[in-house]
């Protein structure tokens, strides 16, 4: 790594598994110092922690509901407070609730949209707040929103689609203020909520070109680069990392 965030603050939201872990793991080897939200998974959390550690790197885990707006504002905060401002917010927690339109109730809507689409939005405007000119805001959706391949996405798809309107929308706001925002959509990525070796891997492996899911480092690689001086002329993006799902 060439420690492009040396001397920067990272936030990222959910971090403590999965895709969450390994934009933490990146961004910390690059020379951030990392604070990664979690919610239940402790353990998990922990262990991201731990592991940044391990390499000389910088972390601390928070526990934070991302459904509860002053939770995602107190975790911008206490990231914040660690130097005075915050360089870098990733938005990577999320829900996944599928199922049949008709068996959706509102507690999944208002669930989905609290931690997808609410929680980006507050985080965003709580860190605004500490950010200096070249700060960075990398929004995490998905795939599903230019694709629906599969039925039962109808209620994540859109929440996740939402995303593109508000990484458009603040990458126009923040630009004057020389900060981008910049939405990046996995595709099919092994973790252990959709491993690669899962039941459906290889009809979801079929959709993509280059024939294999992700591995979580490949989605991080990306957020790293957003994240980092290099893309200081990219905002407003959308960003797909997904072998070609969407092609």
């Amino acid at each position: 790594m060439d420690n492009m965030l040396e001397g920067k603050v990272a936030l990222v939201t959910g971090g403590g598994r999965g895709i969450g872990a390994a934009v933490a793991l990146r961004l910390a080897r690059e020379g951030a110092d990392v604070v990664l939200t979690f919610q239940q998974d402790e353990r998990s959390a922990d262990e991201t922690v731990r592991r940044i550690r391990a390499t000389g790197g910088r972390a601390t885990a928070v526990r934070a509901d991302s459904a509860d707006p002053a939770a995602m504002v107190a975790a911008v905060d206490r990231a914040a407070g660690r130097s005075g401002r915050l360089d870098v917010l990733v938005n990577n927690a999320g829900t996944f609730l599928l199922g049949p339109l008709e068996e959706l109730g509102l507690d999944a809507f208002e669930q989905t949209i609290a931690v997808n689409v609410r929680a980006p939005f507050v985080a965003s405007q709580a860190a605004v707040r500490h950010m200096p000119a070249g700060g960075r805001i990398v929004n995490i959706g998905s795939n599903m929103a230019e694709r629906a391949v599969f039925p039962g996405f109808s209620l994540y798809a859109t929440s996740k689609t939402a995303l593109i309107g508000l990484t458009k929308s603040l990458g126009r706001e923040l630009g004057p203020r020389s900060i981008t925002v910049n939405l990046v959509n996995p595709g099919p990525t092994d973790t252990d909520l959709n491993p690669a070796d899962g039941p459906d891997a290889a009809t979801i492996t079929g959709f993509t070109a280059l024939g294999r899911y992700a591995e979580p480092d490949d989605v991080a690689a990306t957020v790293a680069f957003l994240a980092g001086p290099r893309a200081a002329y990219i905002t407003g993006a959308t960003v797909n990392v997904d072998g070609g799902f969407t092609i």
